[in-house]
């Protein structure tokens, strides 16, 4: 049986997981945490065997929380489940320690796969994310790659702004800002807003 530990701030994210996980017969859920410092708290306690671990957290982020536990726990294996997939995040998680790297848009047959190949010690990363590791041979930044319209787009969502009000501070109709989001999201490597937002205020001066 493998014990498997959530961490997520999510709590319906936590839940859906939970479900799924516990329909496979060789997984069994230890535990829970609500953030990074939570988990790093509990694992004494849930003696896990894989970390399923989210990356944008309150109070201690996954990339924190994963080091601070491969630290006291070296055998435990970390696998990243998030809504991230651009290049720095994916490098800077996988230096800390983590064994793999899963989407949350995976298909369910996938991550439990995946969950299954960190315990045995191999290394789960969703083909996108695998794509983010490649060198960039000196070839621009993902910022860089944005055009100033998507930029400026992306800026007033990290805002708050609704698409609505986007379309009307640029001058432009909400079909085109739905249009530039969605190839802002592919070329970022996110999922939705919030995760856009995140993205441009840690990548984008100013945001």
């Amino acid at each position: 049986m493998i014990r498997v530990y959530l961490v997520d701030d999510h709590q319906l994210v936590r839940a859906g997981v939970r479900t799924l996980l516990e329909s496979d017969p060789g997984l069994s859920v230890v535990g829970e945490a609500r953030d990074g410092q939570e988990a790093v708290a509990g694992i004494d306690a849930a003696a896990s065997d894989v970390v399923l671990m989210d990356l944008s957290m309150p109070v201690m982020d996954g990339v924190e929380a994963t080091r601070a536990i491969l630290s006291t726990h070296p055998d435990t294996r970390v696998l990243v489940l998030t809504s991230f997939s651009d290049r720095e995040r994916v490098k800077e998680v996988l230096a800390a320690g983590a064994i793999g790297y899963v989407l949350k848009d995976a298909e369910p047959a996938d991550l439990l796969a995946a969950v299954h190949a960190a315990a045995r010690g191999e290394v789960p990363i969703d083909p996108r994310v695998a794509g983010a590791l490649l060198p960039s041979a000196g070839g621009p930044s993902v910022a860089d790659r944005l055009s100033p319209r998507e930029t400026q787009v992306l800026r007033l969502v990290a805002q708050g702004l609704a698409n609505k009000q986007v379309a009307r501070a640029l001058g432009i109709t909400e079909r085109t800002v739905k249009a530039h989001l969605g190839r802002v999201f592919r070329e970022i490597g996110v999922l939705d807003r919030t995760s856009a937002a995140l993205w441009a205020r840690d990548h984008l001066p100013g945001s």
